[in-house]
């Protein structure tokens, strides 16, 4: 029995396609801003995104990190939605890291208001307040089951967040997931953001790599970040083609893992939170009997919770895999 792996896009192998390019990579040393397709890649993304500069890194947490850490240091505060990823899975890097703090608010699905922030906002008058200078936005959404936010609603958010003097992250590591399924340009998408993480090793499927878009100017403090957290590397141009390949070839295809989210919910008669993209979360009685059931059944999925279950499509996940398991896991469900 073959093994079907949905515990997320990261899971995916390089193509045989992919390897190719990463074998024939031109490169050079990057910490001396030398490797040709990182650079070829840097200003690729740059572009896309409707930034000056980019800077690739090996991870999605350290794109997120060094451009958070561009932005607020020692004592000062960033705005953040409760469960989001430089939260919940970074290991503290923005206290840890920095010495910055998160103030958290809560919107459905990850998604929160302009009010919200709004409600949050210090007047900075007095000693006891920590200085804010951020408010981060995840788009889609990792816990909110790949939840893709209005535009609109995002950019009133930017918009407060700009009026009180603070800058807009956005950890836009499925940015490509909303522009596909929203059909919204990538340049709107970041258009108010003042820095702008992506990343490559997800839906797009190369074995590693995220970036981190902003000015020329801001660039120049996130590549000194970079160097102090390990992310000087030599000849990246082997991962850099990866990313390269990735965007040629992935990007538009990512409507097949959405389309399979939808049919995969759709024949499970588990409760799933509609699905906007490629993350599907289902609340049920007992999630960590169902994981391991379904991996008796040859499924991988995750438990998020005692009582949610996750499963995520990807570019090693076909369309015509999903009736086998969709099968498999409604015999999971009936082991239980």
């Amino acid at each position: 029995m073959d093994l079907i792996d949905l515990r997320s896009d990261t899971v995916t192998r390089p193509t045989a396609g992919m390897r190719k390019a990463i074998a024939a990579a031109e490169v050079g040393d990057d910490v001396y801003g030398e490797d040709p397709t990182v650079n070829a890649l840097q200003d690729r993304v740059a572009a896309l995104l409707g930034k000056e500069a980019a800077v690739w890194v090996p991870t999605g947490t350290m794109a997120n990190q060094i451009a958070l850490g561009s932005l607020a240091g020692m004592g000062e505060e960033i705005i953040c939605d409760r469960s989001s990823h430089v939260v919940n899975y970074e290991g503290g890097a923005i206290s840890a890291l920095w010495g910055a703090q998160s103030l958290v608010v809560d919107g459905p699905r990850g998604i929160f208001t302009a009010e919200a922030v709004r409600a949050v906002l210090r007047s900075g008058q007095t000693d006891h307040d920590p200085r804010q200078r951020a408010v981060a936005i995840e788009n889609t959404h990792n816990r909110g089951g790949g939840s893709i936010w209005p535009l609109a609603q995002m950019e009133a958010v930017a918009d407060v967040a700009h009026g009180a003097g603070l800058a807009v992250h956005l950890d836009g590591a499925r940015i490509w997931n909303a522009h596909v399924a929203t059909g919204i340009a990538l340049q709107k998408w970041c258009e108010r953001a003042d820095t702008v993480s992506v990343c490559l090793s997800k839906g797009l499927g190369a074995p590693a790599g995220s970036l981190v878009a902003t000015t020329r100017e801001r660039i120049k403090a996130i590549r000194r970040l970079r160097k102090r957290v390990g992310g000087g590397l030599r000849q990246a141009g082997v991962l850099a083609a990866a990313g390269m390949y990735a965007l040629d070839h992935h990007l538009q295809r990512l409507a097949e893992d959405h389309e399979s989210a939808r049919r995969l919910a759709a024949l499970v008669p588990f409760a799933w939170h509609a699905p906007q993209t490629n993350i599907l979360l289902a609340d049920v009685q007992n999630a960590p009997a169902l994981v391991e059931a379904a991996r008796k059944e040859g499924v991988l999925i995750n438990a998020v919770s005692g009582t949610r279950i996750r499963a995520v499509t990807h570019l090693d996940f076909h369309l015509e895999q999903v009736e086998e398991a969709a099968a498999r896991l409604r015999q999971a469900a009936g082991r239980i």
